[in-house]
This record gives C-alpha cells, sequence and structure tokens, in this order.
C-alpha cells in the first residue's frame, strides 16, 4: 500500500501562487507516474499535470505556462507549483501514483481562488 498526503492548499486572491505538496510512504519503491488532479463541485475530475519517475511531464490545457510539476525521488515527495491562479483554478487538488499493482489516491488538499 502506498500512502499518499497533500499540503499547502488555502485561500489565494487572482494572480496569487501556491505550492502544493504530496508525500508518498509505505510501499514506494517501484512507484512510476505520479500526478496531479482536480475536483471542482459539479464538474468531472480533471488531470491538471503528470510526471513520470524519470522527470518527463504533462500538463492540461489549462495550467500550461502557469503551473509545474515536480518530484524528489529521494524524499519521496511531489509538488506542484502554481502561479498567477485563477479562480477557475478553485477545488479539491488530488495526489495519485501508480504502481504496476495500485493506484493511489489522497484525500486531496482544498485550493480556493477568489478575491
Amino acid at each position: 500500500q502506498v500512502q499518499l498526503v497533500e499540503s499547502g492548499g488555502g485561500l489565494v486572491q487572482p494572480g496569487g501562487s501556491l505550492r502544493l505538496s504530496c508525500a508518498a510512504s509505505g510501499s514506494v519503491i517501484g512507484i512510476g507516474v505520479m500526478g496531479w488532479h482536480r475536483q471542482a463541485p459539479g464538474k468531472q475530475r480533471e488531470m491538471v499535470a503528470i510526471i513520470t519517475s524519470g522527470g518527463s511531464t504533462t500538463y492540461g490545457d489549462s495550467v500550461k505556462g502557469r503551473f509545474t510539476i515536480s518530484r524528489d525521488n529521494a524524499k519521496n515527495t511531489m509538488y506542484l507549483q502554481m502561479n498567477n491562479l485563477k479562480p477557475e483554478d478553485t477545488g479539491v487538488y488530488l495526489c495519485n501514483a501508480r504502481r504496476s499493482i495500485g493506484n493511489y489516491w489522497g484525500q486531496g488538499t482544498q485550493v480556493t481562488v477568489s478575491s
């Protein structure tokens, strides 16, 4: 089993920045792709960004150029730097990690962008 704990969410004004963290523990050996997804009220869960164990990244169209995903494999931690935040970025941000035998989710951290 892999446990994922997100942190760093909060309330921020439009144009502001936040940095999210996702700490993995448990059976972390063999974790491949990790990613951030978000869930907004009344909307489907959306892929924000994913990163492979080798550092290759993919971003959702709505966050390209504003968000940066990274990971520190030595610390078993993944990050999401979010800049120029917009009200439509509001939602619960969930961390995801995949192994050959298992797909794991954290509980999420709330991000609210509002003036």
